[in-house]
């Protein structure tokens, strides 16, 4: 059976003296692992398409549960990531996130959403045109929203109070306190905000994937941002990821 498809390179692996595999993360069938005959030899001409972060439209034909490349047409390599390691390494974190986050969560119907999540936050990360941790925190944040876990932002979960001058956000259960309303939780797991960073959060989970990226924060409000949302992906997520652990060592 012959599939074609457009998709994202989010791992590869060595096979052999001259295949390997690549996992590629496709709109409309998820995470498919493909076999590439030659695809190590530096005159494979498929070596670019299927770099990792490479975005091209792939023909693989399936044979039982195994996917083999047939041919490929490069979109975008996102070269320009490679020349920063902490662009590199922040990539690499985002496509290990991804990978283990939508393999859990088997969220079929936002592959595709997911996807140009992913492929704008590489755009913008190889663009300079965000400050790098902000990216980092759109990115947890909204994955998360999408596979399911997006928390109650709305108000505050007793009186449905929409705004507060401080707010407390219970991280583990997803769910927004008024300052009158609160009553004391799990310290680690909720965290007192203002409406500067609830304006964020809301953005972030809530906003057309067209205007996700139109958000400006202050250098203070971004280190608070920055908390949350990496507490959020620890809370809910409970992994430790090596492509993370290095770009915390480098930052």
């Amino acid at each position: 059976m012959l599939l074609t498809t457009m998709g994202v390179v989010i791992g590869e692996r060595a096979y052999g003296e001259n295949d390997k595999f690549i996992d590629v993360f496709t709109k409309d069938h998820g995470i498919i692992e493909v076999t590439v005959k030659g695809g190590r030899k530096l005159n494979s001409k498929n070596a670019a398409a299927t770099a990792l972060f490479s975005y091209s439209k792939y023909c693989v034909s399936k044979r039982g549960e195994r996917y083999y490349l047939n041919s490929s047409e490069i979109e975008n390599t996102f070269y320009d990531l490679r020349m920063d390691i902490k662009k590199l390494a922040l990539a690499s974190y985002f496509a290990e996130l991804l990978k283990y986050t939508v393999i859990s969560y088997d969220s079929d119907k936002a592959y595709e959403i997911i996807l140009k999540l992913f492929l704008n936050t590489l755009y913008y990360l190889e663009k300079d045109t965000h400050d790098i941790m902000l990216l980092k925190s759109i990115f947890e944040f909204r994955l998360l929203s999408e596979i399911g876990l997006i928390p109650n932002l709305i108000g505050c979960s007793v009186c449905n109070t929409f705004s507060h001058a401080k707010m407390h956000f219970d991280i583990q259960n997803g769910k927004l306190y008024c300052d009158d309303c609160f009553s004391g939780f799990d310290g680690n797991n909720t965290l007192a905000i203002n409406e500067s960073t609830l304006s964020a959060l809301r953005h972030i989970s809530l906003a057309d994937l067209n205007i996700l990226f139109n958000i400006k924060v202050s250098h203070r409000l971004l280190k608070e941002l920055s908390k949350i949302t990496n507490r959020y992906v620890i809370v809910h997520i409970n992994r430790k990821f090596k492509t993370l652990e290095y770009f915390e060592s480098i930052s």
